[in-house]
C-alpha cells in the first residue's frame, strides 16, 4: 500500500526540520516497516500459493469434491486435441483456451501440463512441500504483523484519526471519484475518501478473510476452531474464497501501482521509504489543499 499510517513529526535523524514547508514527515518507521513486511509476505504467499494450487488446479463450492460431484467453479488443465495438447481455463462451465500461459506452458518443445507456469510459482519446479513451508512461514509473518498493527493503531488512535471515514468524506466521495478518473491528485497529509475505503477494505476485510479461510483449510485447526469450517460452507468453499481474495488483492496491487505512477512515483516512494512527503504548496488564501493523492 502507498501508506498505512500518518505520524506527527518526532525527533530523530530522519525527522530533521526542513526549511521547505511543503515537505512533511508523513510515515513513521513502524508504518514503513509494516508496509514492506506485508508487501514481502504477500509476494511470497502469492507465488507459493500458486504452486500449492497446481497440486489440485480446481476450485469447488461445498464440503466435498471429486469426480462424482458437479460443484466445480474454476479449473485449469490441459487436454489432447487434433492439433496437439492445449491448455484451458474453465470458469463456471465456460472454457477458454489459455495455451502457453495456463494449463500447458514451457519452453518451445518442452511444454508440460501445468496450471500456473514455472515463472509464476515458488519454487519454479514442482515441489509442494517447499511451497507449503514458504507459504505458511510468510502467512504467520503477515498475521502476526497485522495483529500487532491493529492493536497499536487502536491504542494510538490511528484508526479513528486517519482511517475511519467521516461524514464529510462520504459527501466528498463523488468528487474523489471524478478527480481520480481525471488523474487529478492533491497531495496533503490526510487520506482522501477513496484511500480510506481501499485501505480499510484491505486491512479489515480482505486480509482477515484470507487468514480465516487459510485456517479453515487446515485439518489441524478443526479441533481448535471446529465451527469455522461449517461457518464458511466447508473446506472446499473456504479454498475457493481464499483464491478469490488472492485475486482481489492482486487487483488492488495493480490499481495501487497505477495510482502511484499517476500521482508521482518519486514523491510516493520517498514517503514510504524515508517517511518524507511533499505536499501541495499553500493555496492563494494561505490554506493548504484539502485532499491527498
Amino acid at each position: 500500500m502507498e501508506s498505512v499510517a500518518r505520524s506527527q513529526p518526532i525527533a530523530g535523524a530522519d525527522t530533521a526540520p526542513s526549511k521547505d514547508t511543503t515537505l512533511i514527515y508523513r510515515q513513521s518507521r513502524w508504518t514503513r516497516l509494516t508496509h514492506w513486511l506485508w508487501a514481502a509476505s504477500l509476494f511470497f504467499m502469492l507465488l507459493s500459493g500458486l504452486q500449492i494450487f497446481n497440486a489440485r488446479p480446481q476450485l469447488y463450492i461445498g464440503k466435498e469434491s471429486g469426480f462424482t460431484y458437479n460443484n466445480t467453479v474454476f479449473a485449469i488443465g490441459a487436454e489432447n486435441t487434433a492439433t496437439g495438447p492445449r491448455g484451458y481455463t474453465e470458469i463456471l462451465g465456460k472454457r477458454f483456451d489459455t495455451t502457453g500461459v495456463l494449463g500447458w506452458s514451457g519452453p518451445a518443445g518442452q511444454e508440460t501440463s501445468r496450471a500456473f507456469p514455472s515463472w509464476a510459482t515458488i519454487p519454479s519446479y514442482y515441489d509442494l512441500g517447499t511451497a507449503r513451508v514458504v507459504h505458511f512461514f510468510f502467512a504467520w509473518v503477515l498475521s502476526t504483523t497485522l495483529i500487532v498493527w491493529l492493536v497499536a493503531s487502536l491504542i494510538n488512535g490511528h484508526l479513528r484519526r486517519d482511517l475511519a471515514p467521516r461524514i464529510d468524506d462520504i459527501r466528498r466521495l463523488p468528487r474523489d471519484i471524478i478527480d481520480h478518473a481525471k488523474l487529478k491528485f492533491h497531495h496533503t497529509r490526510e487520506y482522501n475518501t477513496l484511500q480510506k475505503m481501499a485501505y480499510g477494505g484491505v486491512l479489515f476485510v480482505l486480509l482477515p478473510l484470507m487468514i480465516i479461510t487459510g485456517l479453515a483449510m487446515s485439518p489441524s485447526m478443526d479441533s481448535v476452531l471446529p465451527f469455522l469450517n461449517d461457518l464458511l460452507g466447508g473446506r472446499q468453499t473456504a479454498r475457493t474464497i481464499h483464491f478469490v481474495v488472492m485475486g482481489l488483492l492482486v487487483a488492488f496491487f495493480v490499481i495501487h501501482m497505477l495510482m502511484i505512477l499517476a500521482a508521482g512515483p518519486i514523491n510516493e516512494l520517498r514517503s514510504i521509504i524515508t517517511g518524507w512527503y511533499r505536499t501541495d504548496p499553500p493555496a492563494d488564501d494561505g490554506k493548504s489543499s484539502e485532499r491527498s493523492a
